[in-house]
């Protein structure tokens, strides 16, 4: 099978989710209930979504992250948006959104989007709590539309077909392997179409989203939208910009993804990415005696199949019933490679199945990347990471590309080739999916942008780091580079990073060009 692109989610939290932050410009004080609209931009026909009140309450029923953030003085709500916004007469639907007020003098509300795409963003009116942007803005978060909390939300699996499909084999290239996988993937999308519905999963696409946030800047009270977007964050930034230039204060953009590059070459980067990760993973990891790769950093990938290739065969035992399946075991390693705060936790995982045979560590990263709670219960990031970024792109259907592109990628991430590979592939389940495409990969049409800034990561694993540097000169903006082996860095205690970021959120100081922290 093709292997699926990454989950392009930023950093998580403490006990919470993944992070990124939008910022608006905005009239008036945020605290109490009184309401302020902006009344600049208000698109035609939408009116009512424009002027609508927040009904801020405790969170403790939004979702997984709901009675954490309570604890922590944020409150929610709910903002109505059309599902189809050629018809904004019909039924709508409802976002969850989050606030943290600001602590001082407040300049706006800064809006907060996670990446995914897929992922809960309500826990992310935490990113900035503490720092001179929580202090001079309100931080909101939002659940986009069919995620987390929002209404309707996007659900196709059980939480028991979830467990079961994870112990399913993918990676089968034999013809008999292709067409199990392709069967699979059908009834996945068909349980998508009967449990959804085709309204939502047409109407759930990033081209939407952006549409939406220009909603809730106006609800906010902002007459002009800063946005910091992590990750799949910064394609909802650069679509916003083209949507509604004149409406931008300020964008930061972290982790990027170049607009202009076709699927499957951003799967082929990816896999160029996370090599570069293991590699720096690898080198760390056999500074220390007994590293269960070894000690010499060349022999890491073939040392480390020798660990996950058995799982073909025979899941690892665990304390959970599941066991570590083949599967399990390779995502809760992409897991661990995200960040070297994983580090420590995946060199663990890697070296009990080296001694004792056991893989909890690593299923456990696994259940991570799954949005599995302890309870056995999934958060809907996977379902909604499909129906979204199938509808983003268009699908691949030629079954020649996908058979070289599965060979591209075991060349250029070798320690993820189990050596089954023929040439051939079975087509993901976005071939199959029940209503069309409604993005596509195309060069930003840009004019009278403020200027914005992309920070990229020089060893980011999931957006690698010439995304970004694409991605600045197509907007006219300023490039930030980060030296470093992580997926995203803003917000993540680099004060180098972090000052520039809050000074160009705060004060629109523009950093000088092209600035390396």
């Amino acid at each position: 099978m093709v292997p699926r692109p990454a989950r392009l989610h930023a950093r998580r939290l403490p006990l919470l989710t993944l992070v990124a932050a939008v910022v608006l410009t905005a009239c008036g004080d945020s605290t109490g209930d009184e309401q302020h609209h902006s009344t600049a931009g208000v698109v035609p026909g939408l009116e009512r979504f424009y002027e609508q009140d927040v009904a801020w309450e405790p969170c403790d029923d939004y979702g997984a992250d709901g009675a954490y953030l309570a604890r922590q003085d944020v409150e929610c709500g709910y903002v109505e948006v059309p599902l189809d916004y050629a018809d904004p007469e019909g039924e709508p639907i409802r976002l969850a959104v989050s606030r943290l007020p600001a602590s001082g003098e407040r300049i706006g509300s800064l809006l907060v989007n996670p990446g995914g795409p897929g992922a809960s963003g309500l826990s992310t009116a935490l990113a900035a709590d503490g720092t001179a942007l929580g202090e001079r803005f309100d931080v909101v978060g939002f659940d986009p539309r069919g995620v987390g909390a929002s209404e309707p939300a996007v659900r196709c699996r059980t939480d028991a077909e979830f467990d079961d499909d994870r112990a399913q084999d993918d990676g089968d290239t034999s013809p008999e392997g292709i067409a199990a996988t392709e069967k699979r993937n059908r009834e996945y999308a068909q349980l998508c179409a009967d449990r959804t519905g085709t309204d939502l999963l047409a109407h759930i696409g990033s081209r939407e989203v952006v549409q939406d946030m220009d909603i809730l800047r106006g609800v906010l009270g902002d007459d002009a939208l800063t946005y910091l977007g992590y990750s799949y964050g910064t394609r909802l930034g650069t679509l916003y910009a083209e949507e509604f230039p004149g409406r931008v204060r300020a964008m930061v953009l972290d982790g990027a993804i170049d607009p202009e590059q076709d699927p499957v070459e951003e799967i082929v980067r990816q896999a160029e990415g996370f090599q570069k990760a293991f590699d720096e993973f690898a080198a760390y990891c056999t500074r220390y005696a007994g590293c269960p790769l070894g000690d010499d950093p060349a022999q890491a990938a073939d040392r480390f199949r020798d660990l996950v290739d058995p799982l073909l065969e025979a899941p690892a035992p665990t304390t959970d019933p599941r066991g570590l399946s083949h599967r399990d075991a390779i995502t809760g390693v992409q897991q661990g490679l995200y960040s070297p705060t994983l580090w420590g936790s995946l060199r663990g995982g890697l070296d009990s199945l080296a001694r004792s045979d056991t893989g909890d560590t690593l299923l456990q990263l696994a259940d991570l990347y799954e949005g599995r709670g302890e309870d056995g219960a999934y958060t809907n990031i996977t379902d909604a990471f499909n129906a979204i970024r199938c509808v983003d792109d268009p699908p691949l259907t030629d079954r020649a590309l996908a058979g070289e592109l599965d060979t591209r990628f075991r060349a250029v991430a070798p320690f993820l080739d189990d050596g089954r590979g023929t040439g051939a592939a079975a087509l993901d389940v976005c071939a199959f999916w029940p209503v069309p495409a409604t993005g596509e990969p195309h060069a930003p049409d840009v004019r009278d942008l403020p200027p914005v800034l992309v920070v990229s990561t020089t060893g980011d694993p999931a957006t690698p780091y010439a995304a970004g540097v694409e991605l600045a000169d197509r907007l006219g903006g300023v490039l930030l580079t980060f030296e470093g082996t992580q997926h995203t860095v803003a917000l993540d205690g680099n004060d180098c990073v972090d000052s520039a970021v809050t000074s160009y959120l705060v004060d629109l100081a523009v950093p000088a060009s092209d600035p390396h922290c």
